[in-house]
């Protein structure tokens, strides 16, 4: 932040106004949120996908494709499991490009199977406990954000 004269986003795990106030002590002018907007009602994804985030929690996710040496995070299910077996196999790319191919991933957003196809989601999930609207999200997150700056922060300067 202090190298920098642009505006600074912050990304990564943020779904709550104690990230977006985490955020801004750091320096940033804000946060993207990935995650946590797909599971609100304006997100053009099948509701079991939402229902699905709303039940996992941190854990519930796996790092796909590192053998291949492309990272990515993904919704555990059964087709990320077995994507991490055969990684842990040594088996090749080829062996698991049927199952992670886009427009499989595509095809569970639209039906709701969550164990159709991989699609991107990050620990945030353990954040997400409901699935409000895009403007009763950030409502409640600045008014929480801002909560925490006038009672907690301030007050550890005045204590």
């Amino acid at each position: 932040a202090d190298k920098v004269k642009i505006p600074l986003l912050a990304s990564g795990g943020f779904g709550d106004g104690r990230g977006l106030a985490a955020a801004l002590a750091l320096g940033a002018e804000g946060v993207n949120m990935g995650t946590r907007f797909t599971a609100t009602v304006e997100a053009p994804i099948h509701q079991g996908i939402k229902d699905a985030m709303l039940a996992n929690d941190e854990r519930g996710t796996d790092l796909i494709f590192r053998t291949y040496r492309n990272t990515a995070r993904v919704a555990k299910n059964e087709i990320s499991q077995q994507v991490v077996a055969a990684e842990r196999e040594g088996k090749p790319f080829e062996d698991v490009a049927d199952l992670v191919k886009g427009l499989r991933g595509r095809e569970g957003l639209i039906s709701g199977d969550a164990n159709h196809g991989i699609w991107t989601a990050g620990m945030v999930q353990g954040l997400i406990h409901d699935i409000p609207t895009c403007a009763e999200l950030l409502s409640r997150m600045v008014a929480d954000a801002e909560n925490i700056i006038r009672s907690r922060l301030h007050g550890m300067l005045i204590s």
